[in-house]
């Protein structure tokens, strides 16, 4: 099974980078586990060529700060009907996975990975209160990982938003 987990915010932004940061702990303790079939990547925004890096995927785990009403994280699953920005320097993970069926008539089952952020501001560092919610997504997506059938086959035992 291939599996990329992608992380993506601005560490600039405080709590916009706990995507970034959840995909440098877990690519971390995957070499150290030495775990085969996993890919790490991170970036400040999703492209449209991303639509290509996930069409060789069976499992694609989008990771990014959120602001929504949750408590600590949760997982949704993305199909293709996102949209793209105002320009095309910004895609949701929604149209990353429309591009991916359109081009590649390709269709990897997508997650994205919500971790609840409270400090946007223009500095780095992500707050304290994240910093929890990135511990306990960082516990649990060891877990996903270690047994991605999980995420492919059973909804039940997924922490969905």
């Amino acid at each position: 099974m291939q599996i990329l987990i992608y992380g993506y915010g601005n560490p600039g932004r405080q709590d916009d980078g706990l995507g970034i940061a959840l995909v440098d702990r877990l690519e971390e303790w995957a070499s150290e586990k030495e775990l085969v079939g996993f890919e790490f990547e991170n970036n400040y925004q999703l492209n449209i060529e991303d639509s290509e890096a996930i069409s060789n995927k069976d499992l694609v785990i989008f990771a990014d700060a959120s602001e929504e009403e949750i408590d600590d994280f949760c997982l949704s699953v993305v199909d293709g009907k996102g949209k793209l920005s105002f320009t095309t320097h910004s895609a949701s993970p929604g149209y990353i996975v429309k591009l991916c069926k359109e081009l590649f008539q390709k269709e990897p089952h997508v997650l994205l990975l919500h971790i609840k952020g409270y400090e946007w501001e223009f500095r780095e560092g992500i707050s304290d209160r994240a910093k929890e919610n990135l511990d306990k997504a960082f516990v649990y997506m060891k877990k996903v990982l270690e047994h991605p059938e999980i995420a492919l086959e059973s909804k039940e035992e997924l922490k969905t938003c």
